[in-house]
């Protein structure tokens, strides 16, 4: 199942992300840190009513953020669309016990959906350059590649952005 998380969640999706940051530092991706994603950022999501929760029997396995709001590190990036009605994704998270399961498969699909039936006409994120399993996952999508961002307090290495027309 899937539904808007409350604040009430963010101390399991916490515990979930802080899982895979492990997990992908354990594959040498240093993707998330501590720096990265932390509980504000989900607070903000939570009081803008865009973020997700996947839900297992009645445990959190994982989160998605569906959001409007366009970061400021996107503006350089030339976007196949407009930047007028576009969602962005960001912090898609599913715990290690679960990936490989379809689980993010799941997300997405809602995500797309969910953009598709409110009239935006892209979907936007942005995934780490050294994270090859994320780019596959995108670009099987359908998802074109466009450009690099950088965030300094995660990383020295890209960020690819990817765009999904519809």
């Amino acid at each position: 199942m899937i539904r808007k998380a409350t604040r009430n969640d963010i101390d399991d999706i916490i515990k979930i992300t802080k899982a895979c940051a492990k997990h992908m530092i354990d594959q040498n991706i240093f993707q998330w840190n501590e720096h990265y994603p932390k509980p504000e950022a989900f607070e903000n999501d939570v009081d803008r009513h865009e973020l997700y929760v996947l839900e297992i029997e009645n445990n959190i396995a994982g989160c998605i953020v569906i959001s409007t709001l366009m970061d400021e590190e996107y503006k350089p990036i030339k976007w196949l669309t407009t930047n007028t009605n576009n969602i962005y994704i960001h912090r898609l998270a599913i715990h290690p016990k679960h990936q490989g399961k379809g689980y993010a498969q799941k997300l997405m699909e809602y995500a797309e959906e969910y953009s598709k039936s409110n009239n935006y006409i892209s979907v936007r994120l942005d995934t780490f350059s050294q994270n090859q399993r994320n780019q596959k996952f995108y670009e099987k999508r359908g998802y074109q590649k466009l450009g690099d961002i950088y965030f300094p307090k995660q990383s020295e290495h890209p960020f690819h952005c990817y765009e999904l027309v519809f």
